[in-house]
């Protein structure tokens, strides 16, 4: 053989040495984890889960409550007492209700008084208002003089009152609201003219307003009523609304503005005044 092919041999040779099998090819190769592992993957884990009380109390703001069915609804009861609601949507019958709204409406000597007192400014309330009553009436420093002269309707509508509710009334405010603009802020009737846990009946005649009742705040909330209750009524033409208890003490309640056209309201509240 000539030294050319002993080359040739030799070259080949070591090619088909290197592509043979090579002897650590079969031994066991050291532990892994598969490729996959902690990707996308839920690993066990060796903490435990510990539940921790979050340190700010989750409040939610109650939803408003509607009161449209007749009947006696006790609102709230505290170290002040009970709170007491009685609605009568339908009180007095439609068309008598109709002919009392217009003389009501004609005959009443309504005025818009200029003398209303908030934190010491004095503004035009927002609405008409009669007084009747034996005895003077003050609140938001505003003064009505007496008024004796009550009418023969106004008469006959205190006396129905009493005979349905078994309390004999000795004044009458009644409320003009003129459009949807005319409102009454919120407020309670405990002025102490009135008495302790004063009972006030509300007649309404004419177009339906929202009346609307807030619990007042215990003295940690310092004055936030957004967490309390909240209640709305709709006053219908000829209905009766009657709060008893200690629904002043606890409660405020209010006639607000309208964003849509309402119609002339008469809102009359029977009310016992005593002397102060």
């Amino acid at each position: 053989m000539s030294s050319e092919k002993r080359r040739r041999v030799r070259v080949q040779g070591g090619w088909a040495a290197s592509s043979g099998p090579r002897s650590d090819q079969h031994k066991p190769k050291p532990h892994t984890e598969p490729a996959w592992l902690g990707k996308n993957v839920d690993q066990p884990t060796k903490k435990k889960f510990v539940f921790q009380k979050p340190t700010e109390l989750i409040r939610e703001k109650p939803e408003e409550e509607t009161i449209i069915k007749p009947g006696v609804y006790d609102v709230s009861e505290g170290p002040s007492g009970l709170s007491r609601l009685r609605l009568f949507p339908v009180f007095l019958d439609p068309k008598e209700a109709d002919w009392m709204f217009d003389e009501l409406y004609h005959e009443l000597p309504w005025r818009q008084r200029n003398d209303l007192k908030i934190n010491g400014e004095s503004y035009a309330q927002p609405r008409l208002t009669a007084w009747f009553g034996d005895l003077p009436y003050s609140y938001s420093g505003l003064t009505w003089d007496p008024n004796p002269n009550w009418s023969p309707l106004l008469i006959m509508l205190k006396d129905r009152l009493a005979e349905v509710t078994g309390y004999t009334f000795n004044s009458m405010l009644g409320n003009l609201y003129r459009d949807c603009h005319d409102s009454v802020d919120w407020h309670s009737d405990d002025e102490k003219s009135l008495g302790h846990h004063p009972t006030i009946a509300s007649l309404s005649f004419g177009d339906t307003r929202n009346f609307l009742l807030r619990k007042k705040p215990p003295p940690e909330e310092n004055g936030d009523y957004t967490y309390m209750r909240h209640i709305k009524i709709p006053l219908a033409h000829g209905s009766l609304l009657i709060m008893e208890g200690a629904t002043q003490e606890d409660w405020q309640h209010c006639v607000p503005k309208e964003y849509h056209d309402r119609g002339p309201r008469i809102n009359l509240t029977f009310r016992t005044i005593y002397p102060e």
